[in-house]
């Protein structure tokens, strides 16, 4: 029997039944499918992250504080160390390879504006913040020195806080938000820059001078993250080495001792934030894997209900001349063909849920190697799960065969 005959009198035998070769293919179709549109999601989800971390400028720094552990009362306890204006101003006055450094103080806190009141994300921030968070004003003017040293109360806004202040954005300059007790002037508003890492809102929020957030918002001298923005990206390991010697020597560490600080640079948060994101798409993807394993010992037991339904028939092949190659060649190809459709209907599958699923704002990336793996991955199922009732059937003795009733 040569391939054409082969494959003619295989694809005749599927669609004779054409429901029963569907509901066969069900759980390759599943598998494959699914397989597909985790590992789209995660890898979607992956670029995205790594996109917005990108967004936030590929020279930029990030310091601190570090948990260390301590002996106090009945045992160890954890605590948090706390940067200063001390260690932010001398990496301003000695990093060399900084094209700007600036200090943030962060408090949750609800703000009321004439239109309505909402949980914000309140900043203190310095004039600097611009540059090394990447952010631009689009309305109105940014925090100055000036505001810095005279601990003034005035706000400039993300576009969501705005409107849900002021039930428009642009109607919210020069007017009077409230933060606690105090009454502060928006001056400005950031340009808008949609939703970041873990798909926070990044126009949800507030700055205010960082000064004024210290004395009005957190009462405390305390700066809760440094943002350096190196030089240049190729000066980013230069920059975060200088700035560990200068935090070590601003606050008195031993050579050697550990460091009561962290600083991480763009590859460290992009590193940390893919790292949950792969390890969940692979325990997703190894999930779906197993439906596929499933969707094999549904197609081995149709086929060998197929093996038994088709005695006579193998019988009669085999009285005429068939071989025991041929009978096995049949039925394993009828089991390769049954999981490749299978698998192509599931990776049209993906590839439609994946449309869908982008329209609706949703990050995914189609993956061709994945595509093409999960296609390998269904015809080995297929040739896996199908070489048992092949091989029944190429054992089947003639004269047995043909009395079979």
């Amino acid at each position: 029997m040569n391939v054409a005959q082969l494959l003619q009198t295989c694809f005749r035998s599927i669609f004779r039944n054409r429901m029963r070769s569907f509901l066969t293919s069900l759980g390759v179709i599943i598998g494959v499918g699914s397989v597909i549109i985790m590992v789209a999601l995660g890898e979607g989800s992956q670029r995205a992250i790594e996109a917005q971390i990108a967004a936030m400028g590929t020279n930029l720094l990030q310091v601190m504080p570090a948990r260390q552990m301590s002996r106090g009362g009945p045992g160890i306890m954890m605590r948090m160390n706390s940067l200063t204006k001390a260690d932010l101003q001398k990496l301003k006055d000695e990093s060399s390879y900084a094209a700007a450094v600036a200090g943030t103080v962060q408090r949750n806190a609800t703000v009321v504006g004439s239109e309505g009141s909402a949980q914000v994300n309140v900043t203190g921030v310095e004039p600097e913040q611009l540059m090394v968070a990447n952010r631009k004003v689009d309305a109105g003017i940014f925090i100055s020195e000036d505001d810095l040293a005279g601990r003034n109360r005035v706000a400039v806004l993300g576009r969501t806080t705005a409107a849900s202040l002021f039930g428009e954005a642009e109607d919210a300059l020069d007017q009077q938000i409230r933060i606690g007790t105090d009454y502060y002037t928006v001056i400005g508003l950031l340009e808008s820059k949609g939703a970041g890492m873990g798909g926070q809102d990044q126009d949800d929020v507030v700055m205010i001078p960082l000064d004024t957030a210290m004395y009005r918002l957190a009462n405390s001298t305390a700066v809760n993250t440094i943002m350096i923005s190196a030089v240049s990206k190729e000066y980013m390991e230069a920059a975060q080495k200088e700035a560990e010697v200068i935090l070590r020597e601003s606050r008195k560490i031993a050579d050697g001792a550990a460091a009561d600080f962290s600083i991480m640079n763009q590859t460290d948060m992009i590193g940390m934030a893919t790292a949950t994101s792969k390890t969940l798409t692979s325990l997703l993807a190894a999930i779906a894997g197993v439906s596929l394993l499933v969707g094999g010992i549904g197609i081995m037991n149709i086929m060998l209900v197929s093996v038994t339904e088709r005695t006579r028939e193998i019988g009669i092949r085999m009285a005429v001349g068939g071989r025991k190659r041929d009978i096995l060649m049949q039925f394993l190809t009828e089991s390769v063909i049954l999981s490749l459709l299978g698998g192509i209907i599931g990776i049209g599958i993906a590839f439609g849920a994946c449309r869908v699923m982008a329209s609706m704002n949703i990050a995914t990336f189609i993956n061709p190697v994945i595509v093409a793996g999960a296609a390998l991955f269904a015809a080995l199922v297929g040739i896996i799960f199908g070489y048992s009732p092949a091989q029944k059937a190429a054992r089947l003795y003639p004269i047995d065969a043909l009395r079979y009733e």
